[in-house]
Order: structure tokens, then C-alpha cells, then sequence
């Protein structure tokens, strides 16, 4: 019996959003976090205050991008990645 491994290649590389800065608007920040992740205003508060934290992970670059420019417009600092390639066993 041989091992064999596929890769899988994807058109749509998978990308996080990450806040890095919560800036001196906080409130706002978390307003936005809120309707980004479903959680409630302390939570998302809370999240705010702990940077640098992915907002958003594994998603199309076009959803972490429209989080980054919410999170932007709030006052906050944040950017979007690109989620680094897992690595496969070879030989």
C-alpha cells in the first residue's frame, strides 16, 4: 500500500481580520465587533481590549476586508492576512 497525497489548490486563499489597535474610540470598536462575531457589548469590549486579536479567521479575503474597513471607520487600527499554508508530511 502507497501513501499518496493530493494538494488541494483553491482560487480563494483564506485570510483572517485582525484588530491591532482598538484606538481611543473603544465604545465604537466594540459596537462594530458586536455585529461582526454575534457576541454581546461586555464580550465584545473585552475583545477589544486584548490586541492583537483575530477578528475573523479563515474567511474570503472580500468578508475580512469589509470587517478591516468597519473596524477602520470605528477608529480602530486593523488588517487583513492571508492564513499561511498548512504544512504536509512528505516522503
Amino acid at each position: 500500500m502507497t501513501d499518496e497525497y493530493v494538494e488541494l489548490v483553491c482560487d480563494d486563499v483564506p485570510h483572517d481580520a485582525v484588530l491591532t489597535d482598538p484606538g481611543v474610540r473603544v465604545l465604537d470598536v466594540a459596537q462594530v465587533m458586536r455585529r461582526l462575531k454575534g457576541l454581546s457589548l461586555w464580550h465584545s469590549k473585552v475583545l477589544v481590549t486584548q490586541v492583537p486579536a483575530v477578528i475573523l479567521a479563515g474567511v474570503p479575503e472580500e468578508v475580512a476586508a469589509t470587517a478591516v474597513s468597519a473596524l477602520r471607520e470605528a477608529g480602530a487600527q486593523a488588517e487583513t492576512r492571508e492564513r499561511p499554508e498548512p504544512e504536509f508530511p512528505t516522503g
